[in-house]
């Protein structure tokens, strides 16, 4: 089946795009907003709104393959490509790789995206937004052309023998509202939460990481005053971004000890730390990371560590796993390029036995969260997030209604 025409189209994300240098350097609120000014190159305010660029391959017999382009909320930050603005990059499109897409045979996917996904144009490789929203295309209509689900053409093309299709437990992300949007995902008992977006130490980590401290036992009594059932063991997932290395002066040794303490505030439920550490460069936080993994282990706790800033690509990825940089491994979907670069990451952690978390970022679209969660399911990520967005309940019914279907149609072919 071969594409016939192109359609470009602006689009919305489910957030934001956020200056993280600013937030980071303090910048104040006022309302939703941000005040002061931004640090990040292409940022015209600290917060300003979340763009996309929608691709539907038109085939030759009517049908049409959908992708989203999008990048992540912090973009530009953390060893990212720059801010992924639409009136930049479409012209570049119509004039670069349309011409290119036409004609194309979409009866397989893998070729087709590692084509792109490595394509240079003037010498360079295309923005990771454009090869992700490109090979969610070249994914959708792989699968429309074939008449199966996306998960059921990854598990063919990339090898993955289990026919039988499974639940992947999702991680519900809160934003800054770390408290009622806590109520919702325990309603709907997320099997991960809350994320909590601890990215400012004064204000919501403490100096000394009290701040942290008193949140995770709120949470901890939360769950046991409200759930419906005792078996109801989310795990706790929280996302520090690098602030725990900011307080305690990136010493692995109190950073260790703060974080047991962090264990011992979450029980009866086991807890994740999401980038304790933000060194300003891959090497150093790859180290950091390796380092407090080994620690912690050594000292016998079960606390996990994620990685996620300045492990961006699939090169990235196969680096941390490699040392044991983490006892999982954010993939964050739109940072890795072509999504033949995530299945791939889910793949490379599973077979090093490191937690493989199928991520990405709430400024994505449906399309977008539809595809990766498809990829989550073929592969057989740990986890997956519910995304796009910040308020729970829309990204978590994007993410948990696609894994019903996905789940139900391909077992049903069995």
């Amino acid at each position: 089946m071969k594409i016939k025409n192109v359609i470009l189209t602006p689009s919305y994300t489910g957030f934001y795009f956020d200056d993280q240098r600013a937030i980071k350097a303090g910048a104040g609120h006022d309302g939703f907003m941000y005040t002061g000014k931004p640090i990040t190159e292409g940022f015209k305010s600290v917060r300003q709104t979340g763009e996309a660029i929608s691709i539907q391959l038109v085939l030759e017999d009517g049908s049409v393959g959908y992708g989203d382009c999008a990048a992540v909320q912090y973009s530009g930050a953390g060893g990212r490509d720059p801010l992924f603005l639409a009136s930049d990059f479409i012209p570049f499109l119509e004039k670069h790789i349309v011409p290119l897409l036409i004609g194309e045979d979409v009866s397989s996917f893998r070729p087709l995206a590692e084509k792109y996904d490595h394509m240079l144009v003037e010498g360079k490789r295309l923005h990771t937004a454009i090869r992700y929203g490109l090979t969610q295309a070249l994914l959708n209509a792989a699968a429309v052309s074939n008449h199966v689900t996306m998960a059921e053409i990854i598990r063919k093309e990339y090898g993955i023998k289990d026919k039988v299709y499974k639940p992947i437990p999702i991680f519900a992300q809160s934003g800054d509202d770390r408290y009622d949007n806590v109520d919702k995902m325990i309603i709907k008992k997320a099997d991960v939460l809350p994320h909590a977006l601890i990215n400012n130490v004064k204000e919501k980590l403490g100096e000394h990481g009290e701040l942290l401290l008193d949140y995770v036992k709120w949470l901890a009594n939360r769950i046991i005053t409200w759930r419906t059932s005792k078996d109801y063991m989310p795990i706790f997932h929280i996302d520090v971004y690098g602030t725990i290395g900011i307080a305690f002066n990136n010493d692995v040794d109190k950073m260790t000890t703060y974080m047991m303490q962090l264990e011992e505030a979450a029980k009866p439920f086991s807890i994740r730390i999401e980038g304790p550490v933000d060194a300003g460069n891959r090497e150093d936080t790859m180290k950091y990371l390796r380092d407090l993994t080994a620690e912690l282990e050594k000292r016998g706790s079960k606390l996990q560590i994620v990685a996620d800033e300045w492990c961006n690509t699939l090169e990235d990825i196969k680096y941390f796993a490699d040392n044991k940089a983490g006892h999982m491994l954010q993939i964050k979907t739109p940072d890795l390029g072509g999504v033949n670069n995530v299945a791939e990451a889910i793949i490379y952690c599973n077979e090093k036995g490191i937690g493989s978390y199928c991520g990405g970022t709430c400024n994505e679209t449906n399309i977008s969260a539809q595809t990766t969660t498809n990829i989550a399911i073929a592969c057989k990520a740990d986890q997956c997030l519910a995304k796009p967005g910040m308020g729970v309940d829309e990204g978590y019914m994007i993410v948990r209604n696609e894994m019903n279907r996905v789940i139900a149609i391909a077992n049903s072919r069995k």
